[in-house]
């Protein structure tokens, strides 16, 4: 987040390189080909295992991004969850969709 851009728009520029990342990935799975060799089989599992994991972890993201657009609109933002102290502006410009002060970040 630029100091010109607001949380709201941070959070859907956020959204939309995330969303687009998801279906990017979704795009280029492919499944096996049973004629191929057990190599090639093997090494095409090992990457769809990892755009399965990569597309999973972008998914948990835009859940976040989505839970941080909806704590703009009910007026939470920027509250840590846990103790809900403010936190603090650096960090929301690093890490727009956290929920957590840097006390509670996992």
């Amino acid at each position: 987040m630029t100091d010109a851009e607001s949380p709201n728009e941070a959070l859907n520029d956020l959204h939309e390189r995330v969303s687009d990342q998801i279906e990017e990935l979704e795009s280029r799975t492919t499944t096996p080909d049973t004629d191929a060799s057990f190599a090639d089989t093997a090494q095409v599992t090992a990457e769809l295992d990892e755009q399965r994991s990569l597309t999973a972890e972008l998914r948990e993201l835009l859940d976040d991004v989505e839970r941080a657009l909806a704590r703009l609109d009910d007026g939470t933002y920027g509250t840590c969850e846990v103790c809900g102290v403010e936190i603090g502006d650096e960090r929301l410009a690093e890490l727009p969709a956290t929920r957590f002060c840097i006390q509670h970040a996992a």
